[in-house]
């Protein structure tokens, strides 16, 4: 099963990064969204104690309860919420420039040239 996630993240975030590198701006951002993403899950399979177990699940082991580890749930939720703002601040600057330049190819953005 760590070999199917680990694979799953892998073409997640290699996705990410294609589409990140796109010409499209909002092809990139889309990018940015799935590059989050799989960020978020990278740090969700990092965190747990057994390779079976969730990170956010109780475990049992030897008959007594182990709690999982708060860390990587707050490292988790503070990571949506800059990626969240992140995303929002990258819409924004997408749309100053389709307005500006009424175009989403990057290539075509001349003025930003030196």
């Amino acid at each position: 099963m760590d070999f199917f996630f680990a694979l799953a993240l892998g073409i997640l975030f290699g996705t990410g990064v294609f589409q990140l590198l796109r010409r499209d701006l909002i092809k990139a951002a889309m990018g940015t969204a799935i590059l989050f993403t799989s960020i978020n899950l990278f740090f969700l399979a990092s965190g747990a104690f057994a390779p079976d177990v969730p990170a956010y699940v109780d475990q049992y082991a030897d008959g007594k309860a182990t709690p999982s580890d708060p860390l990587v749930q707050a490292m988790i939720l503070t990571a949506v919420v800059v990626s969240f703002g992140s995303y929002a601040l990258l819409l924004s600057i997408i749309t100053a420039i389709s307005t500006r330049y009424d175009t989403l190819n990057s290539d075509e953005v001349d003025e930003l040239k030196n």
